[in-house]
C-alpha cells in the first residue's frame, strides 16, 4: 500500500470569520456615535460620561448571562482597570482635540492608533506583526489621507489641538493593548465581563471630569435624553463590546485598524443622516481603507488533508504463469 503526501488546504477558521463580523459590526456601532453626541443636548465631557454610564445596566445583565450557574465572579486585574482608565483618557483628549482644531485634523491624527499598537504588540504582547499586517496599515493610512485630507490644515494656532489629537491615538492604542491583554489566553475574561467593569472605572473618572469642566451634565430635552441612551447602548455595550469580544480570538494589531472603519462608517452615516457630502476622493478614500483591512485579515493556520491511501493492485498474471 502506498501513501500520497498530505496536501496542505487552508481551511476556514469559523471561530475568526465570527470574531471578524464581530469586529465589522462593532466598528459601525462605534462609527454613528457622532450622531448621538452632536443631538445631544449635553456638553462633550458629559456625553462621554453618559456614554459609559447608560451602557452599564445591559452590561451588567451581559455579565451576568456569560457567567456560569453558581460560579463565582472573576476577580479584578490590573488590565481592566488599565482598560477603564485609558478609554476614559481617550474620550477626554479626543473631546480636547476637537475643540481646539479642526475635525478633520483630530480625526486623522487619531488615525495614528494602530501604528502604536502594532509597535508595542511585539514588545508588550508577543503578537508578531506581519507582513500583510504592515501593509494594511500602510493602505488605511493613505485611505484616511484621502477621506479626510482635503479638510487637513495645519496651523500654529491650533497646534495644541493638533497634540491633542496624537495624545488620543496613543490612548486609543493603549486600551487595545489592554484589552487585549484581558481577553487572551485560557483565564481571560469574557468580554461582557470586561467591558462592565472598564466601564464602570471609565463613568467614575469621567464623572469627575464633567463636574469640573462642564456647566450642563443633564439633558433638557426628551431628544437629548433619547440620543445619550442610544448612545450607551449603540455605541459603547453593543461597540465596545463586540470590540471585546473579537480581541478574544484576533490580535490588537489587527483589531485596531478598527478605527478606520470607524472613520468610514462615520463618513457614511454623516452623508445618510446628517446632509455631509462625499466627494470622489473620500468615497476612493473609503475604499482604499476596505482594501487593506482585506489585505491586513486574519488567515486561518493550513491544516494538513487527510492523506490519501492508493491500493496496491495485484499483479497481472504473465503467459509462462498461466
Amino acid at each position: 500500500m502506498t501513501t500520497a503526501p498530505a496536501p496542505l488546504a487552508a481551511a476556514p477558521d469559523q471561530r475568526l470569520v465570527v470574531a471578524f463580523l464581530a469586529l465589522l459590526a462593532g466598528a459601525i456601532a462605534m462609527g454613528v456615535s457622532p450622531v448621538f453626541v452632536r443631538h445631544a443636548d449635553v456638553g462633550p465631557f458629559a456625553s462621554a460620561f453618559w456614554r459609559a454610564a447608560l451602557a452599564l445596566p445591559l452590561l451588567a445583565v451581559w455579565a451576568r448571562i456569560e457567567r456560569p450557574a453558581g460560579a463565582p465572579a472573576p476577580r479584578w486585574n490590573a488590565a481592566t482597570l488599565a482598560a477603564g482608565v485609558l478609554f476614559a483618557g481617550d474620550l477626554f483628549f479626543w473631546h480636547l482635540a476637537i475643540m481646539n482644531t479642526t475635525a478633520a485634523n483630530a480625526t486623522l491624527l487619531a488615525t495614528l492608533a494602530p501604528l502604536w499598537v502594532m509597535l508595542a504588540s511585539g514588545a508588550l504582547l508577543k503578537e508578531p506583526v506581519t507582513r500583510a499586517m504592515a501593509l494594511g496599515l500602510a493602505a488605511c493610512l493613505l485611505g484616511a489621507a484621502l477621506l479626510i485630507g482635503s479638510s487637513f490644515a495645519f496651523a500654529p494656532e491650533r497646534l495644541t489641538g493638533d497634540v491633542y489629537g496624537v495624545v488620543t491615538s496613543i490612548f486609543f492604542g493603549s486600551y487595545f493593548i489592554a484589552m487585549r491583554f484581558a481577553r487572551r489566553g485560557s483565564t481571560g475574561m469574557t468580554p461582557g465581563l470586561l467591558v462592565y467593569r472598564s466601564s464602570l472605572i471609565t463613568a467614575a473618572v469621567l464623572f469627575v471630569v464633567a463636574l469640573m469642566l462642564e456647566e450642563t451634565i443633564l439633558p433638557a430635552s426628551l431628544t437629548g435624553i433619547v440620543m445619550l441612551v442610544s448612545l450607551g447602548v449603540v455605541a459603547h455595550a453593543l461597540g465596545q463590546g463586540l470590540l471585546a469580544f473579537a480581541l478574544g480570538s484576533l490580535s490588537a494589531g489587527f483589531s485596531a485598524l478598527v478605527i478606520f472603519l470607524e472613520a468610514v462608517a462615520a463618513a457614511a452615516v454623516g452623508y445618510l443622516f446628517l446632509g455631509e457630502s462625499i466627494g470622489p476622493a473620500q468615497a476612493l478614500g473609503g475604499a482604499v481603507i476596505l482594501a487593506g483591512i482585506y489585505i491586513a485579515r486574519p488567515r486561518a493556520a493550513p491544516v494538513p488533508v487527510a492523506p490519501v491511501t492508493a491500493p496496491i493492485r495485484p499483479a497481472t498474471p504473465t503467459r509462462e504463469a498461466e
